[in-house]
């Protein structure tokens, strides 16, 4: 209840326990009853100001309890975790809507992810239309053998379902929860991160406008303004760059194989995915100094067909690309993931090569343990949980870290390369397509570690 509002209640009551033959017990407990309304609003936060939902004037100031910075996958997942669990919260995004959902980006979901879209209610279309992986295929010089999830795992599995799906289904599920997002916010910036009432400002088309919060969470990708509104001597940051990048492609064809192969071949990586049963996503490795334009696709076509060996080249179904693109390859993580009342989470705090599909999944993760830190906070008032969030999250963050990173030596190509070193490459695939322990290693790895939160 708004401050306003409550004093004038409370007036009303008073005027009418003097004006009438309203008893003193009546009035102690009406004047209790006000007193408890007015605690509970300041602990949840909405004492101050007024909703989100209402604001929009320039210069008006807007409360809530968690400002997010990004409505990509952690900014919107932690937006229905906090919602519910009965925290307010509100979303800035400098992007649009139709922008965000529209992004080429991850396509294996952990069973971890899974079990979360199912949780905050969004997990209907990722049964429907989802893809269950339960096992890959990894080729050295066109050999290719399968690795079993299923059966090292007893029953693990993992799900393409694309990032722009799940993008479009949390969208969704925020429009009918009422969680309010902000879309094409610009100029956002934090302040005050190391006091007690940090803001966020920002710019729309109706002018300036500021958001007071407890806390912000950090949800805005690796180029983001989160990560960077930390002072450098209180973070420290831990990084790798690869020698090559990847030329992806998309295009509408079936898939040469109904699960992932990663090939390693002489000439380099690469990577036969889908999208869907009709729809498929190549990849291979490619210099740094690469353009677009130096690949057409009939050549992307016969480099595959080279790469991925002859057990699956004559499967492949040529056809037109209607998305082409140049990424290169990072492992990146900064430390600690907090600062003041700032939290970091998802691509604002790392990135990993997309070589062991974590990136979407390590967002995920990230914000059940930021999710389940502010919500005890905020039932209990203790700050063990969140105090704890930067460690716990960080924990999982190293070990994905460490298999994309693995997985990436196992199957690229570098250019410092001897024969020493391609015969280590060979005899470490040889020994994961001997040895059921490995398998199991690498599967363990591949489906998500289990989630301490």
């Amino acid at each position: 209840m708004h401050a306003t509002a409550s004093r004038r209640a409370f007036a009303k009551y008073a005027t009418l326990s003097f004006n009438t033959d309203m008893t003193l017990e009546l009035f102690v407990c009406s004047t209790y009853y006000f007193i408890v309304q007015a605690v509970t609003a300041t602990r949840n936060g909405a004492w101050h100001g007024r909703s989100a939902e209402n604001s929009g004037r320039e210069g008006e100031a807007v409360r809530t309890q968690v400002g997010i910075i990004g409505a990509g996958p952690a900014g919107l997942f932690l937006a229905h975790l906090l919602h519910r669990s009965g925290v307010d919260c509100v979303v800035l995004e400098n992007r649009s809507r139709e922008y965000v959902e529209s992004r080429v980006r991850a396509g294996v979901l952990e069973r971890t992810t899974v079990q979360l879209m199912h949780e905050i209610g969004i997990g209907d279309r990722v049964v429907r239309e989802g893809l269950v992986h339960a096992g890959t295929t990894l080729a050295v010089n066109g050999e290719p053998f399968h690795v079993d999830f299923g059966e090292l795992l007893d029953g693990a599995a993992v799900t393409v379902y694309g990032q722009s799906e799940v993008m479009k289904d949390l969208h969704v599920s925020a429009d009918r929860l009422g969680i309010p997002i902000h879309y094409e916010a610009q100029n956002v910036t934090p302040h005050d991160l190391d006091g007690e009432r940090p803001k966020i400002t920002w710019r729309s088309q109706k002018g300036v406008h500021s958001l007071e919060c407890d806390f912000i969470a950090g949800c805005d990708g690796f180029h983001g303004v989160s990560r960077a509104s930390i002072p450098a001597d209180a973070i420290k940051v831990f990084e790798r760059t690869y020698p090559f990048g990847w030329l992806g492609i998309l295009a509408e064809v079936p898939p040469c194989n109904h699960e992932l192969i990663y090939a390693n071949h002489e000439h380099g990586f690469a990577l036969a995915s889908m999208r869907s049963p009709t729809r498929s996503r190549y990849y291979l490795q490619c210099s740094l100094d690469d353009k677009i334009e130096d690949w057409s696709d009939e050549a992307i076509w016969q480099e595959l067909a080279v790469r991925i060996g002859d057990s699956f080249a004559p499967k492949i179904t040529r056809g037109p690309s209607f998305e082409k693109s140049i990424a290169p390859l990072r492992s990146f993580v900064c430390s600690p993931l907090r600062y003041g009342r700032l939290f970091l989470a998802g691509d604002a705090a790392h990135i990993v090569p997309p070589t062991g599909a974590k990136g979407l999944n390590l967002a995920a993760a990230d914000v059940i343990v930021l999710a389940k830190a502010l919500a005890a906070f905020y039932a209990s008032g203790s700050t063990r949980e969140i105090d704890g969030y930067s460690a716990r999250a960080l924990d999982r963050i190293w070990k994905a870290e460490r298999f994309s990173w693995w997985l990436t030596h196992l199957t690229h190509r570098f250019p410092h390369m001897d024969g020493f070193d391609r015969q280590m490459q060979v005899a470490e695939l040889e020994y994961l397509r001997q040895s059921r322990a490995a398998q199991s290693v690498f599967a363990e790895n591949y489906v998500g570690l289990p989630l301490n939160a």
